[in-house]
């Protein structure tokens, strides 16, 4: 704490802090500077988020199901349904669903004690033996018994033993029903799966105490699991489970019946996952360009921390507004990036089939340059769209997705490489958040100001210091010159 101006009345502390304030000019806009480093690299980081989104876009823009979707229909729901992968070839398919898969199942007794209550509690004596390990059997498609072990131990009630049993890789679940209070066992897989050696259980509880004593199962009224049965075009087939996939098609069978299914492609889902991708870019492209065509306000630097308490919030929100406004034009990254992405869509794609050109599909670039060459429709676009993605869905997949070199590189892989270098870049220049300043170029400008700010920040206390010692020995000369001009005065006062 300093206290000055006792001896000549001056305001030392507010004349040290006026003087300060001149030589706190170059901090202030080494400070600035800081802020536009940090806005203008969050607003490179910002751009990049919105280029690796459509970078993750541009990976279902490569695949053959975004171009060639197929949708099936079926006569009868309630008997079939199916789905048909981009592969599949259009055709029509006959199923005749004569019986369901079934899973196995078999319920106990109905219990004398409460299944929340300890075993060892509610058991007489002799029952079952604790920590001893009791087996049950399933059987595999080839009859082969597995066998699957559980323990028991003093401390369980009968749901823990029905959690462990359900947990474990068993192919079988157990729970307690407690509106019929009773136990039920069934398997997690549908089909019919009996013991190769003899027409037994599914699942094979019987010999085991536990099972037969306790919980009082009877083997002989299980409910064996059923293969599903139909026929495909007039062939009998069956399968352990109600999905079969054949030639591309996975049936889901869902009842006894009839149905007659057509697999065709499915033109307006492919149009909208395209029409997806198209947006997606064209919101890229105007942040781009946006980027590029900001008004830049040069007389509104960043306010510094004095100027903000003399503002209201919404006031500075206001000016900072107008600081930021065209912080990154004039960045060579991001108009070279947007000129890249837009030259990519113009060469012809040499594919071997019909569509060798964007335009051929009802697509072009904006005539408008201000748009930064958005993706828009010709008169008559969608329809022509649709109708290439109807007619010749490959041919169009081919002129998106090729992935050779060259003249034949398709137009989403020639965009891939333009987004790709461009993040690059930027990602040199601007960093990721996980970097540190060191690993990117304004990251760098930044950690050498922030080093020149600690160096200005030392120099400015030894200016403040030595203001204050100049005061303070001026006061120290004022002070004695007082005290001698008393003392003269009290001898010639004395003397008269």
């Amino acid at each position: 704490m300093r206290i000055g101006g006792l001896a000549t009345g001056i305001d030392v502390d507010q004349l040290v802090d006026k003087l300060m304030e001149a030589e706190r000019i170059p901090l202030n806009k080494m400070h600035q500077d800081q802020t536009l480093l940090t806005w203008k690299r969050d607003a490179f980081r910002d751009i990049n988020k919105s280029l690796l989104e459509l970078d993750q876009m541009i990976l279902d823009m490569k695949l053959s199901k975004t171009y060639n979707a197929k949708e099936v229909t079926s006569s009868n729901e309630n008997a079939v349904t199916a789905t048909a992968s981009s592969s599949t070839p259009n055709g029509t398919y006959d199923i005749e669903v004569e019986q369901l898969a079934t899973s196995a199942i078999n319920v106990s007794g109905e219990l004398s004690f409460d299944p929340n209550a300890k075993l060892a509690d509610v058991l007489n004596q002799g029952e079952i033996e604790f920590n001893k390990e009791y087996a049950f059997y399933t059987y595999d498609e080839d009859g082969e018994k597995q066998t699957h072990t559980f323990s028991i131990s003093e401390d369980d009630t009968l749901n823990d033993v029905l959690k462990r049993i359900t947990k474990d890789d068993n192919n079988v679940r157990a729970f307690y029903d407690p509106q019929t209070n009773k136990v039920i066992m069934e398997a997690t897989r549908t089909g019919h799966y009996p013991p190769k050696e003899a027409d037994g259980a599914e699942i094979d509880v019987a010999g085991n105490p536990f099972f037969t004593d306790v919980l009082n199962f009877d083997v002989s009224k299980e409910i064996a699991g059923t293969d599903a049965k139909f026929k495909y075009n007039g062939i009998e087939m069956t399968s352990k489970t109600n999905t079969y996939e054949l030639n591309g098609v996975t049936f889901q069978l869902n009842g006894e019946g009839t149905a007659h299914l057509t697999v065709a492609n499915d033109v307006d889902a492919s149009f909208d996952k395209m029409m997806e991708f198209i947006d997606k870019y064209n919101e890229v492209v105007d942040k781009l360009n946006e980027s590029q065509q900001e008004e830049k306000y040069r007389d509104y630097p960043p306010l510094t921390e004095e100027q903000k308490k003399e503002m209201s919030e919404r006031e500075i929100e206001l000016w900072e507004e107008k600081a930021k406004s065209g912080i990154l034009r004039g960045e060579s990254i991001l108009s070279n990036g947007l000129y890249a992405m837009r030259n990519a869509w113009y060469s012809t794609v040499e594919t071997g089939d019909e569509y060798t050109s964007l335009t051929q599909i009802g697509l072009t670039t904006s005539e408008n340059y201000l748009d930064g060459g958005k993706l828009v429709f010709q008169d008559g676009g969608e329809a022509k769209l649709k109708e290439a993605l109807r007619e010749n869905p490959e041919s169009v997949y081919k002129l998106f997705s090729n992935s050779d070199e060259g003249s034949a590189r398709g137009l989403i892989n020639r965009l891939e490489d333009a987004v790709e270098s461009t993040m690059q870049q930027i990602e040199r220049r601007a960093g990721k958040s996980t970097d540190t300043l060191e690993n990117y170029t304004l990251g760098r400008r930044m950690k050498d100001l922030n080093d020149r700010i600690s160096t200005f920040e030392e120099r400015l206390i030894q200016v403040e210091t030595r203001y204050w010692n100049q005061f303070t020995a001026m006061e120290t000369a004022v002070q004695r010159m007082n005290e001698q001009s008393m003392f003269l005065l009290e001898q010639f006062g004395d003397g008269m």
